[in-house]
This record gives structure tokens, C-alpha cells and sequence, in this order.
């Protein structure tokens, strides 16, 4: 997943950064209050990233094994 930082401009989305989207590829636009630090989102962009490398090297769970250990981990 990665983030997109945009505006809104005569009510239309606009996006601040250059993409590799190709024309006409669907999007979701998730409002919501940004409650994070600059350096919270430092730390989820650096996890984000490091959990899209690990797909690439084949490094994945099954969604049983993830809710398993999820429900081990809550403490």
C-alpha cells in the first residue's frame, strides 16, 4: 500500500506527487483524522515498506497462521 498526499481543488482530488498509476486506474480515498506524528508516520512507512519486501521474497502467512499468532500477541 502506499500513501498519496493530496488536496482538494474545485472538489476534485488532486494528488501532490508525481505517480506511476497508469490513466484510469481506480483508487480509494479514505478520509479520516491524522492523529500521527511526523515520526509515527516515518515508522509506519519504513514498516509498510519492509512488509512489501518480504511479500516480494515470497516471506507471507496464510490469514489463519496471522490470526493465530495475533490473538497470542494481544497480551
Amino acid at each position: 500500500m502506499r500513501v498519496l498526499k493530496a488536496h482538494i481543488r474545485a472538489g476534485q482530488v488532486v494528488v501532490d506527487e508525481p505517480t506511476e498509476l497508469p490513466e484510469g486506474e481506480e483508487v480509494q480515498v479514505v478520509l479520516g483524522a491524522d492523529e500521527m506524528d511526523d515520526a509515527q508516520h516515518a515508522a509506519l512507512d519504513a514498516a509498510l515498506d519492509e512488509s512489501e519486501a518480504e511479500a516480494a521474497r515470497g516471506e507471507l502467512m496464510s490469514l489463519e497462521q496471522f490470526w493465530a499468532e495475533f490473538r497470542a500477541n494481544r497480551g
